[in-house]
């Protein structure tokens, strides 16, 4: 797709991969709907970007019972004046822990907001996308790896890369691609010092929230179904579809220090 006067309606636009996203997407000639919880934030990286006039804010949070709603309703007044040709779910949130210390709540609204939420958009979006149009769901290589720590993480995010293989599938000649981006571990304040510490003694790299922004726009203009950012993850995730025992026995050798990062925040 050639983003040039394309409208893109992006979720979670505020947090730290958004923000890039809405910057390279502008730089491709798109016009955005902005879409965060925080509309002060919204309304500041509206402001931030060269031609700010171009684009819309939404304030929606999906956590809310009606926040698919809220979306749906906008969009669909949205395409009596202008269409929406991308939908890009970028909306998430993980936390770091033992899976035996998490509440039911928490885990509830982390499966709403990084499964349930991109499959409700999805499926509303088909009701006021633009045909041909293109969904992209921003997944991460924990769907491919499970990894200790991020148990309800992984499994939504897996989840979000068959919902997306299906739906696309399900879509073939309908004129609505439905693609999967997969980023590792990103500089982003989604992840804590813990984190960001174990990344480094564990030698997992790291990109720039720029990086995955400009593959946002290479999966959106080559139309690929599916792309996996970072070497070797992107061939860890491909070796634990076929031998796991390996990535399990690389795992296990790290467990400790992994161990040990998740203890520093059950013990504060």
């Amino acid at each position: 797709m050639n983003l040039q006067d394309k409208q893109v309606l992006l979720t979670g636009a505020s947090g730290g991969i958004g923000e890039k996203m809405a910057l390279a997407l502008e730089a491709k000639g798109a016009s955005l709907i902005l879409v965060a919880r925080n509309r002060n934030k919204l309304e500041a990286l509206k402001n931030s970007l060269n031609y700010p006039q171009r684009h819309q804010v939404l304030c929606v949070d999906f956590n809310q019972s009606d926040g698919i709603e809220i979306l749906d309703e906008f969009c669909l007044a949205q395409v009596k004046k202008r269409r929406i040709d991308v939908l890009i779910n970028n909306a998430g949130n993980n936390q770091f822990s033992f899976l035996a210390q998490r509440s039911a709540q928490s885990l509830q609204q982390e499966m709403h907001l990084n499964l349930m939420t991109p499959i409700l958009t999805s499926q509303a979006a088909l009701g006021w996308l633009q045909r041909p149009g293109i969904i992209l769901n921003i997944g991460s290589t924990f769907g491919s790896i499970g990894f200790p720590g991020y148990t309800s993480y992984c499994a939504a995010k897996a989840g979000v890369q068959r919902f997306s293989e299906a739906l696309d599938r399900e879509l073939d000649g309908a004129g609505i691609r439905v693609l999967y981006l997969a980023p590792r571990a990103t500089a982003t304040p989604l992840n804590d010092d813990r984190v960001t510490e174990m990344n480094r003694r564990l030698g997992n790299h790291s990109d720039a929230p720029e990086v995955v922004a400009q593959h946002v726009v290479t999966i959106l203009e080559k139309e690929r179904a599916a792309m996996w950012i970072g070497w070797p993850e992107k061939l860890f995730a491909r070796v634990n579809q076929l031998l796991p025992k390996l990535v399990s026995n690389s795992i296990r050798k790290q467990q400790d220090t992994i161990h040990h990062y998740i203890n520093q925040a059950t013990s504060k």
